[in-house]
């Protein structure tokens, strides 16, 4: 007999038939496939998951090697998903799996790709990622199993929408910000130059302002107004020589511009020096330029070893050459797009990482800081915690024996699990599943979706045509895309202008806040999805239509008496694009309706980036909604709540 029957026996008489049954019918997505993904594909495939898609974006590094089981040193460079498929595939061949090298956040893997599988693991280990994850499962409705390790210590966590508290429910901490004036001025530590070069270099070369980098702070700016004067005009003067990118000079231009003006600049400013080691400026190396396509090579792949400064040189002008080429490249296929493309720093990106660990140590070198290894500043730049290679084992298990419950539908019955092995108690710590947080503004909204023609769809049909007509909203009315105000009484230059030149794109998510003063509704969040509709007007005529019941926002005084939904409020045909059809919905606008009619829950999660101010109501809601519904599939925005 295979092993594969003889395990499937032995898995059966351990699970019971009936829910060994589903585990082999059962769809999975883990998400990550790096410390934790590893160990849990493994179980995945040995326990007899039916099918497991594998999506991780990274490649195979030799600091991998030693917790990651199913890579091996010929697999460095190559894609984790790819490599990780192919080796867990030998555990259970009838197992089936399917992996995909991209980004988790890329279009294809929208809301209704997600809602086909039974279950979702997270093995991620970046907080965006597991925030995307955890809001597009919730819109999906799909149970996510949510893990993480930070050296010995390990969670694991199941998170189903409206039974159980999601990621996003208790806050969490976010990554460290520096001064301004520290990164840009007066660096004293390593990280200040990784920082610098990371957030500000990089960004100001190749991506958008520094000013919109969570890691520079400018709570302090107001205290150091002439000194961020001097700063801007440098920004200004780095623009000009990002201007000639591409060029003979370039290289030296920047050279001299960040490692010798700016520093001769700062020597200047003698009040700033009476305590501290003034920097000194460097000369631009020729050598750099002379270096051999071989001599760089040697010099990348010693990435454990501190380079010199001659090193340092010829590895910043190389990586920038190469960065200037692919922005190039980018240019060139953009075909003259409104935004000019931009890139950022990944850990694993060659490229960036090269220009970031160079910048950084030149950086460094110019202030008399202690330089470090390119894998050093990998992990700081990246925020890389080391991980266990045991720690990662026991939650990967974990994962597993969790996921049973959830096939089971046994939601209030998972645990959320602790590892801490320097607990005085004992080495896990369990407890039952958190509710949801009523402040939540991840999980306390009111969601559907949106099927929408870019090509013809404005933000006046969205605001007036349903919004208002439809869904009854009064005129305290705000509109937000992330973080990004779109419409409210006084910002209505939008209305004319189409969602797709809003940057909306097929599964963005919208926000919408009632900012009535009596019984506002809590906030609402539209989830987009692109869709051709061909266009007819009389099709809407005599069609019924149903009231989508959002219900109020609940007063903080009163917690006794759950929020019971507001009535459509009646108000005047508004003109849209000139024509209405005879309900008095614009000809270009209309709803999807739901099969069965009946209306569905609508404290669905969603709304990723809390927006801030006016844009940011935080909302609970316990009940029930409706869903609006018109049997016509004419128009350039549907609704569907399925």
């Amino acid at each position: 007999m295979a092993p594969s029957k003889y395990r499937d026996g032995f898995n059966a008489q351990s699970l019971g038939v009936d829910l060994n049954r589903k585990v082999k019918e059962a769809r999975v997505l883990m998400v990550g496939a790096g410390g934790i993904g590893c160990e849990l594909l493994k179980n995945l495939v040995l326990a007899g998951f039916g099918e497991v898609h594998i999506v991780d974006l990274d490649t195979i590094d030799l600091s991998n090697l030693n917790r990651q089981f199913l890579f091996r040193h010929e697999h460095i460079k190559k894609s984790k998903a790819l490599v990780a498929k192919e080796a867990a595939h030998k555990f259970n061949p009838n197992v089936k799996l399917e992996a995909h090298h991209a980004n988790i956040k890329d279009p294809q893997f929208n809301v209704d790709w997600f809602k086909h599988f039974t279950m979702v693991f997270n093995a991620l280990d970046n907080l965006d990622a597991r925030r995307h994850v955890n809001k597009m499962c919730l819109a999906a409705d799909v149970p996510l199993v949510e893990s993480g390790t930070t050296g010995f210590n390990g969670q694991v966590q199941v998170i189903k929408k409206g039974i159980t508290a999601c990621y996003d429910c208790t806050p969490k901490e976010v990554p460290k910000s520096y001064p301004v004036c520290t990164i840009r001025s007066t660096p004293s530590q390593p990280i200040h130059c990784i920082v610098w070069a990371k957030s500000y270099l990089l960004s100001e070369i190749f991506g958008a302002s520094e000013d919109e980098s969570p890691e520079m702070d400018h709570s302090e700016d107001s205290e150091n107004a002439k000194e961020i004067e001097k700063l801007r005009q440098e920004s200004q003067a780095l623009k000009k020589i990002r201007e000639s990118m591409g060029t003979e000079p370039f290289p030296q231009l920047l050279f001299d511009k960040v490692y010798k003006d700016d520093v001769v600049r700062l020597r200047s400013m003698e009040e700033m020096w009476k305590t501290r080691r003034p920097p000194e400026p460097l000369e631009y190396s020729s050598t750099a330029e002379a270096a051999s396509r071989e001599d760089v090579e040697k010099t990348l792949k010693d990435g454990q070893r501190v380079w010199d400064l001659q090193e340092n040189i010829t590895v910043f002008r190389d990586s920038l050459e190469r960065l200037s080429k692919r922005t190039a490249k980018m240019k060139a296929s953009s075909k003259g797009d409104s935004a000019d493309p931009t890139i950022t720093f990944d850990k694993d990106d060659e490229d960036t990482l090269d220009f970031v660990t160079a910048g950084a140590n030149l950086r460094s070198i110019v202030f008399g800081i202690e330089t470090k290894s390119r894998f050093d500043i990998k992990q700081m730049a990246g925020n890389i915690i080391p991980a266990i290679a045991t720690t990662n084992a026991i939650v990967a298990g974990l994962c597993v024996l969790q996921a049973y419950k959830v096939l089971r539908g046994e939601f209030t019955s998972t645990k959320e699990v602790f590892l801490s092995p320097f607990a005085p108690e004992r080495l896990l710590a369990s407890g039952r599943p958190r509710d949801p947080n009523p402040d939540c503004p991840v999980c306390s909204v009111a969601q559907t979706r949106v099927l929408v023609d870019m090509s013809r769809a404005t933000l006046k049909d969205l605001v007036e045509d349903f919004l208002q007509l439809e869904l009854g909203y009064g005129e305290e009315l705000v509109v937000n895309h992330g973080d990004n105000l779109l419409y409210d009484q006084d910002e209505t230059e939008n209305l004319a202008r189409k969602l797709s030149e809003l940057g909306i794109k097929g599964d963005s998510f919208l926000t919408i806040v009632d900012e009535e003063d009596e019984n506002p509704r809590v906030n609402l969040v539209l989830n987009v999805q692109e869709k051709y509709v061909v266009f007819s007007r009389t099709a809407l005529d005599g069609k019924p239509i149903k009231s989508l019941d959002i219900p109020a926002k609940q007063a903080s005084d009163d917690n006794s008496t759950p929020p019971s939904p507001i009535p459509r409020r009646k108000k005047s045909v508004p003109q849209s694009n000139g024509h209405t059809n005879g309900n008095g919905t614009s000809a270009s606008l209309a709803v999807l309706e739901n099969g069965s009619g009946k209306k569905r829950a609508a404290a669905e999660a969603f709304d990723g980036d809390t927006p801030s101010s006016k844009r940011s109501k935080i909302v609970s809601n316990d009940v029930d909604d409706g869903v609006i519904v018109l049997d016509d599939t004419d128009g350039a925005i549907l609704i569907d709540d399925d």
